[in-house]
Order: structure tokens, then C-alpha cells, then sequence
């Protein structure tokens, strides 16, 4: 991905770094690094630590920069998305970086204010990701978080987002910079599910932000893989239907499509028409699946409605694991390459669909956090004539890591590190195959070659060509996470 706007200057780069404080046991060990082509391979799994081995992180003084530490001072936000990977993150940091901000109003699916306190706390306060903050306030840490993170029963989905008038014209009045990370993420998602959030979602948003008299800035979290099919250099250009997006495209026929579908089928048929349709109108559009495709969709309503309203789109390519802040290796669930490095070192299947050459797009959660505090320090004065977009990724680097670098690294360490005590058996190397049906093949006569070996070669003649009902349902598996993926593993843009 080319990243044709710099975000942070050198003064930037030593804010974000400060954050680490003096080196500490915590922050600064290292699992076992082997280099790799001039490239240094850290280990992919974060172990555990005794919350006494975490100091508290301390702001040294620092020059004012570029002003990152002075914006956020006093400044309230309203975030979508809070409780997903990125939106945990991003509230960390802020809080982290800034215990003199103001408010941060989270957007929380919920019946009720006492079951929205509750996810709050379940799914942010008691969260392992903010230790770092427990440690720095001690005892006063709940009534710290309380009295910043404010949730606001509502529906990004739903009309007016669910927010009921008298809340929404309250808290209208207070916010500064509204920060969208919602997002519906299956690749393989629902045609109207996808559609509702994706796309009319930011629209419905814009709406509110529209009534928020206060607001600075109003920051939008796309995908890097917005653009759909392209090959080569993707610039830092918004999406606009009748400019980059064919003006045959037209968003209210997609979602009349998408209703009229949700209305004809039933049960669980009507799950896999919808993926079906998503699947089909992306492909139909140029776009790999209806994630993308809806978030495109997304961008262009944000383009097309903002009106003079101050926005900056940010375009993160696959999140991964923390890098630095607040700790290394801290990943929300099985998530981007960890299933296929599970495939082998739990599944013991070495195979891949893909091509080792393609490009491994992959960013730190922690990275695309400070991305998104600098751009806001950067553009909330309130003058953005057009729409700013940034690709935060890594492929731009002038020699950017390979899918089958990622994958050799992840074999040396699983090799060193084995997921479950009773495995015996020596690892293979993974295997790339360029076709699904190769792929297939090869699965299947790893997974038949394992059944052989469980029944201490007892079994029939039979068994050598035909897969017990575990057997299919593991290649099923296999099957269709390599069609999931198939797009990422063959990427060639930059």
C-alpha cells in the first residue's frame, strides 16, 4: 500500500516511543529472535506475566511535538466499536497517554443501562489489555474508568443509532472528535448484515455527528483492502461512486436487493442465501468479498454526505497483536494469520493456499492506535477541505514481508515452542499450493495419513481412502478457511 501522507514527524515518533518510559523487565524482554534474510523473527504469543513484574508506565516531559499531548487534553469523544480489538486498544492508549481527557462515550448494544454497565465493565474494566492502567491508579482505578467511560445505549445499525432523543441532544453538546471503528469483519458476512452496518452505518453516524455542535473532527476506520481487485499501488484517495467506483453501483438497489432476499428465505437457508448474495454482488463489482465491498460502499456515503464536516479515513491494513503498547503480543481471540499458523502447529496440516511471494499486509494494533491519536491531533482544528485518507500498512516498506517469511518464522518458533505437551511429532514445513484443488488433495491425504496413525495401523484397507465424519468435517474446515482467505494470499497490491 503506498502511504503518501506522513502523519507523524520525528517529534511524533519520540511521543509515542516515550510511552514505554524507562526499559522495564515487562516491556522490554524478548522472546527468542532468529534473523531471517535480514529480517529478526519475534515470537507470536504473548505469555502471561504477574501483574507485580508490570511497572506503571510514566510521561517523562517531552517537547509539546506536535501538539498530540496538548489536543487531547480535555477533549471528549464519541467511539463506535469500543469493545472490538482496535477499539480496546485505542481507549487504552488514550486513557494512558492522557488522564486529563475528558469523556469517552461508548456506543454499547444493550437492553438496559444496567447490562450496558455491565459489558462495560465485563468487556473493558476488567480487561487484562488495561493492567498497565490498574497499576497506575491503584485502588482508584474503577472509579477512574467510570468516570471516563460513558455508555450510550444504542445501534449503529438502527435508525438515529438507536440513541434515544434526550441522550443524544445531551451528549450532542460535549463531543469533540467522533471515532467509528464499528464494523461488521466476516469475510464471508451476511449480504444485509453487512450492508446495515458497513455501509448505511457511517451514513447514520454523519447524521448524528452533523448534530454535535462542538465536533472537531469526525475519523472513519475503513480497510486497507477497500479498493477491491487492484494490483499494484493503491493511493491515499477516498472512494467516490462515479470517480473510482463505477456509477453503475447504486447503494439503495443493494439494499433492496439485500431485503428483498432476507424476506424470501427462512431458517438456515436464509444465512447461506445471504453470504451467497454478498459474495455475488462483490464479485460482480470487482471486489473479493462483501466486507470490502460494503465498506467501500461506506466510504462513498462519507464522501458524498459529509457536507463541510471535517473528515479523515483511516485504512488499516490486517491488525495483528500488540508490537510494544501496553505490552507485547496482546490479541483479541483467534484472529488475521493466527488460524492458519494453528492449522499447523495445533491441526499439524502444513498446507497453504497461496503463493509464498505475495505480500504478508500485516500492522501492529498498537501502531494503527497512535496512527489514528496523531491524525486526530493533526487535523482537529477544524480545517480538512477534503477528505484525508491514510493507509496505515506495511507493504509499502521497500522490502515488505512475505506470506511464506511469516509463515517459516511461525514454523521455527512452533518448533521451539510446541502448542500442546503431547505433541511428538516433528513439524513439516508448510506447503503453498497455487490451486484450491491441489490444496484439497493435499489436506486430505494429511488428514487421512493422521486417522492411520490414531488407529496404530489397525484399520481397514478402506480407511486408506475414505475420511471418517471427524475426517470430513475437518476438511470442510480447511476447505473453507483457505476460501476465506484465498484473496489475502495471493496480494500483490502495495
Amino acid at each position: 500500500m503506498a502511504t503518501t501522507n506522513l502523519i507523524a514527524t520525528s517529534n511524533a515518533v519520540r511521543f509515542f516511543s516515550s510511552f514505554s518510559g524507562k526499559p522495564n523487565y515487562f516491556l522490554s524482554r524478548r522472546l527468542s529472535q532468529t534473523t531471517h534474510r535480514g529480517r529478526v523473527q519475534t515470537s507470536c504469543c504473548y505469555r502471561e506475566m504477574p501483574l507485580k513484574a508490570v511497572k506503571p508506565v510514566v510521561m517523562p516531559e517531552t517537547s509539546d511535538g506536535i501538539g498530540i499531548v496538548r489536543f487531547l487534553r480535555g477533549k471528549s469523544y464519541f467511539v463506535t466499536g469500543a469493545t472490538g480489538f482496535l477499539g480496546k486498544v485505542l481507549i487504552e492508549k488514550l486513557l494512558r497517554a492522557s488522564p486529563e481527557i475528558g469523556k469517552i462515550f461508548i456506543l454499547l448494544k444493550s437492553k438496559d443501562e444496567e447490562s450496558a454497565n455491565k459489558r462495560l465493565y465485563d468487556e473493558i474494566i476488567s480487561s487484562d489489555l488495561f493492567k498497565l492502567l490498574k497499576q497506575m491508579h491503584g485502588s482508584s482505578y474503577e472509579a477512574f474508568m467510570k468516570s471516563k467511560l460513558i455508555p450510550v445505549i444504542g445501534d449503529i445499525g438502527e435508525e438515529n443509532l438507536g440513541i434515544d432523543s434526550e441522550t443524544a441532544d445531551k451528549i450532542s453538546g460535549e463531543i469533540d472528535v467522533i471515532i467509528n471503528s464499528a464494523g461488521r469483519t466476516t469475510f464471508d458476512d451476511r449480504y444485509d448484515a453487512a450492508l446495515s452496518v458497513n455501509a448505511l452505518g457511517p451514513d447514520r453516524l454523519l447524521s448524528f455527528a452533523k448534530e454535535c455542535k462542538k465536533l472537531k473532527l469526525f475519523l472513519h476506520v475503513s480497510t486497507a483492502f477497500v479498493t477491491g481487485k487492484r494490483e499494484g499501488t493503491v493511493l491515499e484517495t477516498p472512494l467516490c461512486i462515479g470517480k473510482n467506483i463505477t456509477s453503475e453501483l447504486k447503494i439503495e438497489n443493494e439494499v433492496k436487493l439485500a431485503s428483498e432476499a432476507a424476506r424470501k428465505f427462512h431458517g438456515s437457508e436464509k444465512s447461506k442465501k445471504l453470504k451467497e448474495l454478498g459474495y455475488e454482488r462483490a464479485q460482480s463489482y470487482g471486489w473479493e468479498k462483501a466486507y470490502t465491498f460494503t465498506k467501500a460502499m461506506g466510504e462513498s456515503i462519507i464522501y458524498s454526505k459529509r457536507g463541510d464536516m471535517p473528515v479523515v479515513i483511516i485504512r488499516p491494513s490486517c491488525i495483528e497483536s500488540s508490537y510494544k503498547e501496553p505490552f507485547p503480543g496482546w490479541l483479541q481471540g483467534i484472529r488475521m494469520t493466527a488460524p492458519l499458523i494453528l492449522g499447523n502447529g495445533k491441526d499439524q496440516i502444513p498446507d497453504l493456499l497461496g503463493d509464498y511471494q505475495s505480500s504478508c499486509d500485516v500492522i501492529p494494533v498498537d501502531m494503527v492506535a497512535n496512527a489514528i491519536i496523531s491524525v486526530m491531533a493533526k487535523h482537529s482544528c477544524g480545517n480538512v477541505p477534503e477528505v484525508k485518507v491514510y493507509n496505515i500498512t506495511s507493504t509499502s516498506h521497500a522490502h515488505p514481508l512475505r506470506m511464506g517469511e511469516i509463515m517459516d518464522f511461525s514454523y521455527q518458533h512452533l518448533c521451539d515452542s510446541p502448542l500442546t505437551e503431547t505433541t511428538t511429532k516433528v513439524l513439516e514445513r508448510m506447503k503453498f499450493h497455487s490451486s484450491l484443488e491441489e490444496f484439497t488433495s493435499s489436506v486430505s491425504k494429511a488428514i487421512r495419513k493422521q486417522e492411520r496413525a490414531m488407529k496404530n495401523g489397525e484399520e481397514e484397507a478402506e480407511s486408506h481412502t475414505t475420511l471418517s465424519m471427524k475426517g470430513k468435517r475437518k476438511l470442510k474446515y480447511f476447505v473453507s478457511l483457505a476460501k476465506t482467505y484465498q484473496p489475502y494470499m495471493f496480494f500483490q497490491a502495495r
